[in-house]
């Protein structure tokens, strides 16, 4: 049991830090503008409303990477079925990025994309290991 709770804690960890990543690339390449302050929405917002398509890719392949990375490192790890593990992490995922859309408006097909790529990468991670597929300890 605590082996499977870590993992889950680890897969979580470890999407949180690919996402964080992703998307520290994808600020390097789509620089924000100086003196913009991620917590005044207003701003954050107008900022939203002028990005590129890449940008938005950017973050939506951050979504994907983290779920798929904190997925399969909690199913190579734990011991219960990956689908276990793909559901926290994946819903976790999707809390955040429903948070996020929440604050900041987003175009409609950003959303959709986001949660495609949330599923895909939670299904995926499920292959990473299949080892542990039949064990539910």
């Amino acid at each position: 049991m605590g082996r499977n709770i870590g993992a889950g804690v680890a897969g979580v960890v470890i999407a949180m830090v690919a996402v964080w990543l992703v998307q520290l690339v994808g600020h390097a390449v789509y620089t924000p503008p100086e003196g913009l302050d991620p917590k005044n929405l207003e701003a954050m917002q107008a900022y939203v409303a002028t990005l590129p398509l890449g940008a938005f890719l950017f973050v939506i392949a951050s979504y994907f990477v983290g779920t798929l990375a904190g997925t399969c490192a909690a199913c190579a790890i734990g011991t219960m079925l990956p689908r276990v593990f793909a559901i926290l992490i994946g819903c976790l995922m999707l809390i955040a990025t429903a948070m996020n859309v929440a604050m900041i408006p987003h175009p409609t097909w950003f959303i959709v994309a986001a949660v495609v790529a949330i599923f895909a990468g939670a299904w995926l991670g499920t292959m990473c290991n299949r080892t542990t597929a039949g064990n539910d300890a």
